[in-house]
């Protein structure tokens, strides 16, 4: 492990790139740190405080902890996943984004485009519910009614609109750099840097419920959490690396006097085609409601935060069910059967006892139906986890972290990641991290 670890910085490209991904994340650390002006910050810990076992404290956890510092990066890369999402469903529905899917390169370019347009927009609306939110907090402190933001002028509003709106910009950008020049997906470690952030502070609060209960505490409590948290985490490897292969044969081909094809194959189907962007999609769905509510004040505002809370069955009934249409979804935008089997029938390939063409498209997206179901239903399981936790009496923040969508994110990013680390070291006949090849692409021959 260590000399597969160290064979990286053998190689010069992947050296500056895992230099070049280091520093834009350090930089959206940061620059996170950076805080809104006008604002009462004893107070608004004191606020924050009350809100954890909220959805604003789960948003807090994917925004890296800058939304409970009211930073400049406070809505994080959210905006931009919500902007995506819209823009996908809309090629699934309007000709126009259907015609943009099929331009190759330069309709990718113009969805990329729409979709930054897509985050400015809905960054401006989230930062209005914001800075009206941060606006209407108040808390007592010695008797005296103190409020988050002592001054809410016009000011106010404009400044933090503005500068919540060009935070979103400014990491939707590193994201973007991320992915353009770096290793992995940008968005995805934008949000994994920021769920891992915040494990210092679990293993705080983990530490002080150790020394302040009895060792009870550790047998009921912080053992099965750790059980869960390994047991989750083996899971979550076995389907993002599962696949279904389905026999491929050749035909042969004589061309000159050389003869191509006639062996054998298979064609790998994942198992989890979608990755992690279902569990992203969804809870970005999910922070719809309390922008909602946080945009009112009153009966209507409380009962959004009320019944759509990390600790509410309606938020985990909507969620599960989110993440099984999103994982169907997003499956079908990235895998498509029927330019899988032109490919094949235009190469000579033919699964056995299945007719070239339509018939193998469809005998594909039936496999892969049936595939992605338990997959689905796994990542809706998991992703609930943390609601049972809290009904059984664990600290919030406990329950986000060990077990469910945190989990879930940081693994699968952490091996998509990987993937990719693996695949530069393997094209330059070096090892690659795992011996046995249980990663798609690691070839078991040794160079």
């Amino acid at each position: 492990m260590i000399k597969s670890f160290l064979n990286i910085f053998h190689i010069p490209e992947l050296r500056k790139k895992l230099a070049f991904t280091s520093a834009i994340l350090l930089v959206y650390r940061l620059g996170g740190h950076v805080p809104l002006p006008g604002l009462d910050r004893v107070v608004l810990q004191k606020v924050m405080e009350s809100y954890k076992s909220t959805i604003l404290g789960l948003y807090d956890m994917f925004a890296g902890g800058f939304f409970s510092q009211a930073s400049i990066f406070a809505l994080g890369i959210m905006p931009y996943i919500s902007a995506s999402i819209i823009i996908q469903l809309l090629g699934s529905v309007l000709p126009y984004f259907q015609r943009l899917n099929k331009e190759g390169e330069e309709g990718r370019k113009k969805i990329i485009q729409l979709t930054r347009y897509g985050t400015v927009m809905i960054a401006f609306l989230q930062s209005i519910g914001v800075a009206v939110f941060l606006a209407s907090q108040e808390f007592q402190i010695g008797g005296a009614t103190q409020f988050v933001v002592p001054n809410a002028t016009f000011i106010f509003y404009f400044i933090t609109i503005t500068t919540l709106v060009t935070g979103t910009v400014f990491v939707m950008w590193l994201g973007e750099k991320i992915s353009d020049h770096g290793l992995g997906n940008g968005i995805s470690l934008i949000i994994m840097i920021g769920i891992l952030a915040r494990a210092p502070h679990v293993f705080n609060i983990q530490m002080n419920q150790i020394a302040e209960k009895s060792s009870a505490y550790i047998l009921t409590s912080v053992v099965p959490a750790i059980l869960l948290m390994v047991t989750i985490t083996m899971f979550v490897v076995m389907v993002t690396t599962g696949v279904r292969k389905i026999p491929v044969q050749y035909a042969k081909r004589v061309i000159g006097r050389k003869v191509y094809g006639g062996q054998s194959t298979h064609l790998p189907l994942k198992i989890l085609t979608a990755g992690v962007m279902p569990i992203i999609f969804a809870q970005a769905l999910m922070f719809l409601p309390n922008t909602i509510g946080s945009m009112f004040s009153g009966t209507v505002g409380q009962w959004f935060i009320d019944n759509f809370s990390p600790d509410s069955w309606i938020y985990a009934t909507f969620l599960a069910l989110f993440i099984i249409i999103f994982t169907y979804f997003y499956t079908a935008i990235a895998f498509n059967p029927v330019d899988v089997a032109d490919n094949m029938k235009k190469n000579g390939g033919f699964i056995p006892g299945v007719r070239p063409g339509k018939s193998t498209a469809d005998y594909i997206d039936n496999i892969l139906t049936r595939v992605t179901l338990p997959a689905a239903f796994f990542l809706a399981l998991v992703a609930i986890i943390p609601t049972s936790l809290m009904k059984y009496g664990m600290d919030p923040s406990l329950a986000m972290f060990y077990g469910g969508t945190s989990l879930l994110i940081t693994v699968g990013v952490a091996l998509d990641t990987l993937q990719q680390i693996e695949a530069h070291l393997i094209t330059r006949h070096y090892d690659g991290f795992l011996q046995s090849g249980k990663i798609q692409g690691r070839s078991r021959k040794r160079y």
